[in-house]
Order: C-alpha cells, then sequence, then structure tokens
C-alpha cells in the first residue's frame, strides 16, 4: 500500500471583504460590506471542533487595503483569532494575503505554518484576470514567499492553472518556487489548484483540461526539490482516474479537508469515508497530518511552546 496524506482541517474567516477583484473570484465581497468574524463567535466554533478529528484551523481571509486605517484591525483580529485556535489545542494556518515583513513576523507567533499561492509569474494577466487585482503582482507574492523563507516559517503556496496562462508560463511559475526554496528551505508543500468555476464567476475562457493537469503535475516534480510535497485538491478533481494518476505522477497530498471549501463553495469534498475507500480500492492508504510537516516540528513546536510526545 502506498501513502498519501491530507489535514483534517476547519475553516474560519475573518472577512470575506477584499480590495482586489480577480475576475475569476468566487469568495470576495466588497470592501466594509461584510461583518468581522467576532472572538466570541470563533470561540464557540472551536469550542464545537474540540474532541473531533479538526486538528488545522484554516485561517483565511479577504484582504483589507495596507493604506486603509482599518488595516491594524484587521491584522490583530487574524492574530486574536490564531492565538484563541493555538491556545484551544489546534494548530493555526493562515492564508490572509501579502503581507508586510512586520505583519509576517507577528503572525508567525501564533501559527504553525503560513501560506499565499504565487497562483502564476506571467505579468500580462495584470492586463486580463487580475486587472483590478493590485495584490496579484508576482513580485509582490513571490517577495512575499522570500521573506517567509528569511523568518522561517513552513510555508504553503502553489499556481492556479487554467486562467489564461501557458504552459510555459506554469514552468516558470513553479521554477521561482524551486529557486526561493533551493536558498531558505522552507516551503513544505506546493498546490496544483485546478480553476473551477463556480457561481459567481464572471466570464473566464478557460481551456485548461486533464491532460494540462497531469503535464503540470509531472513537471513540477521534475523542477521542485524533493523536500516539497506537491498537493491538489481532490474535490477539484472531478474524474476519480485522473485522480488515481495524479497519484500515480507524484500529488503526495490531498490538502485539507474541510466541511466547505470558502474559496470553491461551489465544490464540496467527498465524505471523508468515501474518499478513503476510493483510495483504498487502487491500493494508497489517507492518513491525517498536521498543518506543519515533520521536518518542522522541532522548530516549530519550540517556537509555539507545544510539547513533542
Amino acid at each position: 500500500m502506498r501513502l498519501v496524506t491530507y489535514s483534517p482541517a476547519f475553516t474560519l474567516v475573518p472577512t470575506y471583504e477584499c480590495f482586489n477583484r480577480c475576475s475569476y473570484c468566487n469568495f470576495r465581497t466588497d470592501p466594509k460590506q461584510d461583518l468581522w468574524l467576532t472572538l466570541d463567535k470563533a470561540r464557540e466554533i472551536l469550542t464545537s471542533l474540540q474532541g473531533k478529528e479538526v486538528t488545522e484551523i484554516l485561517i483565511l481571509s479577504g484582504e483589507v487595503h495596507p493604506q486603509s486605517n482599518r488595516r491594524k484591525d484587521w491584522l490583530k483580529r487574524i492574530y486574536d483569532i490564531a492565538h484563541l485556535a493555538l491556545s484551544m489545542g489546534f494548530f493555526p494556518h493562515s492564508n490572509v494575503g501579502p503581507l508586510s515583513y512586520e505583519e509576517m513576523a507577528l503572525l508567525k507567533t501564533v501559527n504553525a505554518s503560513m501560506g499565499l499561492m504565487v497562483e502564476q509569474v506571467n505579468p500580462s494577466l495584470l492586463d486580463t484576470v487580475h486587472r483590478f487585482a493590485p495584490s496579484k503582482v508576482p513580485q509582490l507574492r513571490l517577495q512575499q514567499l522570500e521573506w517567509a523563507g528569511m523568518l522561517q516559517i513552513p510555508f504553503t503556496t502553489g499556481i492556479l492553472l487554467g486562467i489564461g496562462e501557458s504552459s510555459f508560463d506554469r514552468m516558470e511559475s513553479i521554477r521561482a518556487i524551486a529557486l526561493i526554496q533551493e536558498k531558505y528551505g522552507h516551503i513544505q508543500e506546493v498546490i496544483l489548484q485546478p480553476y473551477s468555476k463556480g457561481s459567481k464567476d464572471s466570464y473566464l475562457q478557460n481551456n485548461f483540461n486533464n491532460l494540462d493537469l497531469l503535464e503540470t503535475i509531472n513537471n513540477a516534480k521534475k523542477i521542485l526539490p524533493n523536500n516539497i510535497t506537491v498537493q491538489i485538491p481532490p474535490n477539484l478533481i472531478q474524474d476519480e482516474k485522473v485522480l488515481i494518476q495524479c497519484l500515480e505522477l507524484g500529488v503526495r497530498d490531498l490538502g485539507g479537508i474541510v466541511p466547505k471549501d470558502e474559496v470553491n463553495p461551489n465544490y464540496s469534498h467527498d465524505n471523508l469515508t468515501d474518499l478513503k475507500n476510493t483510495l483504498l480500492n487502487h491500493g494508497w492508504i489517507l492518513k491525517p497530518r498536521l498543518p506543519v510537516y515533520p521536518q518542522y516540528y522541532q522548530e516549530t513546536f519550540s517556537r509555539l511552546k507545544i510539547l513533542c510526545n
């Protein structure tokens, strides 16, 4: 039997408001049009999760503009939610958009790991799907990976597939991630995420298909260092045969299995038992993991004052 991992997770959203307007987004609301998650509500939700299999609390937020007078309050809310989750025995993982170096250093103190998608490094997408998304500038997002490396934060990143990029663009994006990993060694996993049309999408021409996905996985395994795990979200792979092909090509993680995929709300995860049985029928065992990988346990547990048994 072969092994593939996943993270038993639950997503908390501090706010859906976001100053970006990516043409494919099914997550955001306009600034000041969303009530922020209160600490009392977060505590209520976290209390209901105690004693269950959930280990990761994914803190996924829309972005408040860096120059907004609400930015400090937004960051404090994220910090407080992560601190609360940590104090209640969970492992927080924050993915909240680009941060300043100081903001990232602060959130490191209450997060087991953090993340940010590179999406694609081709700047021409700033003229199309990212035309109204200032924080999707490729160099800004790559800088986040650099800063996370300097701070030695166990990090998750990845690329979004099928938003108008070419096969060459995908390889260039993967190469950019590999170069940063070779320098700092802090990137634990790379997500290869196919774009999946949802109910709020504006029109987006998408010629990406399953063969493109398999080609991208094959290239990623050739380009990325061996200490990076390649991940795909199983709820976005509609064909069981393709999912198994992904594993055969070297995918070894299925990411956070959550009750609701906040980024892709039209694509729910399969029942976990059903997913396990499906994989087992093809010779794969699905095993839970923490949001921080074993090679980072010692530093992370020491930093967060968690005892490692």
